[in-house]
């Protein structure tokens, strides 16, 4: 009976060493804090760290796009949160804006950011609530770094100039 438990034991342990390399083949991390993050986000217990997302908003308020972005990865290396992915896609748009054309790369690299975003709340329309933003939704980023990927007569138009940036 006690050799049975033993093989049974060393069977389900042979499993579950199986699945973890499997696992580890398939998340392909680099650095064992990469395996750490893909344990929380497979446990449910993935968090962003607040101090590194609240940094990153600062230096985006003062305009310093690519540090903001930097600090965003860092808080959220995993990319599961919804909001700082928007906030990145947000980055990619403004410092990718210009009066007389657009930066079709970071036009390209914002659109890919708010798609992740949307698809990381798929049950409600993602809503952020920031008064320093003129755009509140991911839907209408979307559209705007849609439209501004866009090739169009439009874009000769010299009165292009007088718009805002949102």
């Amino acid at each position: 009976m006690q050799s049975k438990l033993i093989q049974i034991a060393g069977f389900v342990l042979s499993i579950a060493y199986a699945a973890f390399i499997i696992w580890i083949y398939a998340t392909e991390p680099r650095t064992f804090k990469e395996v750490t993050t893909s344990a929380e986000v497979a446990a449910g217990t993935y968090e962003i760290n607040q101090e590194n997302f609240n940094s990153a908003l600062s230096l985006f308020r003062r305009e310093q796009f690519r540090a903001a972005r930097d600090e965003w990865q860092r808080a959220d290396p995993a990319q599961r949160d919804a909001r700082t992915q928007f906030y990145i896609a947000y980055s990619f748009y403004r410092e990718g804006w210009g009066r007389v054309y657009f930066d079709q790369e970071l036009f390209k690299r914002g659109a890919e950011a708010v798609n992740r975003a949307i698809a990381l709340s798929p049950a409600s329309p993602l809503t952020i609530d920031d008064p320093d933003l003129h755009m509140r939704t991911a839907a209408e980023l979307k559209a705007e770094l849609e439209q501004g990927l866009e090739r169009s007569w439009s874009d000769v138009n010299p009165l292009k100039v007088l718009r805002t940036r949102k």
